[in-house]
Formats: C-alpha cells, structure tokens, sequence
C-alpha cells in the first residue's frame, strides 16, 4: 500500500480508475443515471458514436464490477434494460463534478479558440 504525501492511501482507487478509464464508461454511467433505465438500443443513442460490440463489452463489464445491472423481460420481442446499481448510482453521484469540470474547461477553450 503506498501512500502520497499527505498520507492518503490511493490504492483502492486504482480499480476504479481502470474500469472508468475505459472509453464510453464514464459517459454510460452518467446517461444511466439521468434514464433511470435504458434499453441497448435507447443507450447506442445517448452514446452517440459507439459501436454495439464496444457497448455489449462495456455493459457486460460494467455489471461483472457491480455497478450496473441488467433485467431481462420475458417477453416477445424480448426487452432489456440496464440500470444502475447502488454503487453505480454513488459513483454517478461522484463523477457529475468531474463532468462538470471538464464541461466548463472544454468551454473555455472552445472561446480561446474562437477567438484566435
């Protein structure tokens, strides 16, 4: 366990860090936790640009880290929807300053840029 200098240890951060490091994780959480609940094909929308192999990986990885989850409908056609777990909804909770942060900086440089 390694700790920085003001003594914190970091190490339980490290799991996190490589699940929503991954493309398309952060921006899935945050759309499941403005849906509610989304179907495979309502989230391919939110995500816009992401391809159903990359989202059926992030969605299966998503739920074996326990935070999303999956409920399938018996019915026909067969429904499915995904949804944040408790974890997943805390971790929402925790990004949204993050996606706010990087929201603002994006602006910033967007009129940096157009002004130039």
């Amino acid at each position: 366990m390694k700790k920085n200098s003001n003594g914190i240890c970091l190490c339980p951060i490290e799991g996190i860090i490589t699940i929503i490091s991954k493309k398309w994780a952060i921006q899935a959480i945050s759309a499941l936790g403005h849906h509610n609940r989304l179907r495979f094909n309502d989230l391919m929308n939110t995500l816009e640009g992401i391809s159903p192999k990359s989202l059926t990986d992030l969605l299966k990885e998503l739920q074996k880290e326990g935070l999303i989850q999956r409920e399938a409908f018996p019915e026909i056609p067969p429904r499915v929807e995904y949804f944040l777990t408790d974890d997943g909804k805390e971790l929402c909770e925790v990004i949204i300053p993050l996606i706010k942060w990087a929201e603002k900086r994006d602006n910033l440089h967007q009129e940096i840029f157009n002004s130039t």
